[in-house]
């Protein structure tokens, strides 16, 4: 194998010569890798997040323990510094009685139909059996 001499180096005509890696930082440490994020686009819904937990008459605590998070993370949720894993999420759309869609928007056009047909049932739901007969006969004339 031919070698040459550069610059007080030896290095193999064979081989290729690595990369030279990026400078240190000046304090020597490492980059942290970079993190996997599972969970949801933070589309800005911390707000609703809060007004919902207000809404449900919830603090920050009782919705932490409920979902097994501190009332830390709500605030972050709440305040945009992090968006809700999707587990996470789902839970707390089953304890303020909402459907995903509602939490952070549709996500697909077709999806609308099934989200208004949830708020429909909720407020049907809400009807006495007198109202819900009323209301059908109503819809009847109508369609």
């Amino acid at each position: 194998m031919a070698k040459a001499k550069t610059a007080g180096r030896v290095k193999s005509a064979n081989k290729p010569e690595k990369a030279k890696s990026p400078a240190k930082k000046a304090s020597g440490a490492k980059a942290a890798p970079a993190k996997k994020d599972n969970s949801i686009a933070k589309e800005n819904y911390g707000p609703r997040i809060k007004d919902l937990r207000i809404a449900c008459k919830l603090t920050q605590g009782e919705v932490a323990q409920a979902l097994g998070v501190t009332p830390g993370y709500i605030s972050n949720v709440e305040n945009n510094r992090t968006a809700m894993s999707l587990r996470i999420l789902i839970y707390f759309a089953k304890l303020t009685g909402q459907t995903l869609d509602s939490l952070v928007g549709v996500v697909e056009p077709d999806y609308t139909e099934s989200a208004l047909d949830n708020k429909l049932k909720a407020q049907l739901a809400q009807l006495s059996d007198a109202d819900k007969e009323k209301m059908f006969k109503t819809l009847k004339i109508w369609f």
